[in-house]
């Protein structure tokens, strides 16, 4: 059985874990908070989250455990198209949210979140690039009613967790809605909200979310 390494806060773990849901794999979800200890990078070569443990062997970075999960589970519930160019547009988009949107927006996570105040040079570049971000995904997005159309694909789990916390910080920090002209994508992310796999990856975020906020300010002390 594959083991999802990783905490329920984390976006990008959240990603893999619909991705997972999405297919009906069977998988076992191991709390792993990352780091820099010989035992973190044993499973973790940058000691990040996610990691995905197989019978092979660990896997790391996200857009790449995405695809592996794509390419070795049942096809019931395909994530990508089959066409080689369609492909090639669903990973187009997907890395055009983690670069222009999910990243900009992580820069003030720390003031979004966690009442620690950004930079205003740092807040300035990620606001810049927030809105070119979500206009070249406005430009290049089908939303049909999802990302890359009609079917649901790996560039929706990107969407479904980086476009609601890139909201939370325009709203927070710049006190902005930052797809104030852009319907389609509320209209997705609210289909989402009504997804039970994402209702469930929420509730378990919830649940988690008082014990990893002590941890990080335990980790500030």
């Amino acid at each position: 059985m594959l083991k999802l390494h990783g905490f329920a806060v984390s976006n990008y773990y959240n990603m893999v874990k619909l991705a997972l849901l999405e297919k009906g794999v069977p998988f076992q979800e191991v709390l792993f908070f990352g780091g820099q200890s010989p035992e973190a990078l044993k499973v973790s070569p940058r000691g990040k989250v996610p990691v995905l443990e197989t019978e092979h062997g660990f896997l790391s970075e996200t857009n790449l455990i995405l695809d592996y999960i794509e390419q070795t589970q049942p096809v019931e519930k395909a994530l990508m198209p089959t066409d080689a160019f369609a492909q090639a547009k669903v990973r187009e988009l997907a890395k055009e949210i983690e670069l222009y949107i999910e990243l900009p927006a992580r820069a003030c996570y720390p003031e979004a979140f966690f009442g620690t105040k950004v930079d205003p040079a740092i807040k300035e570049k990620a606001k810049a690039e927030l809105l070119a971000g979500v206009q070249t995904l406005k430009r290049n997005g089908a939303f049909a009613p999802y990302v890359a159309g009609e079917q649901m694909t790996v560039a929706d789990m990107l969407f479904c967790f980086s476009l609601d916390l890139a909201c939370a910080v325009g709203k927070e920090v710049f006190e902005m809605d930052l797809l104030a002209d852009f319907p389609q994508a509320k209209a997705l992310l609210k289909h989402f909200k009504q997804n039970p796999n994402v209702q469930k990856i929420v509730a378990d975020k919830d649940a988690q979310m008082p014990a990893f906020l002590e941890m990080v300010r335990g980790s500030k002390r």
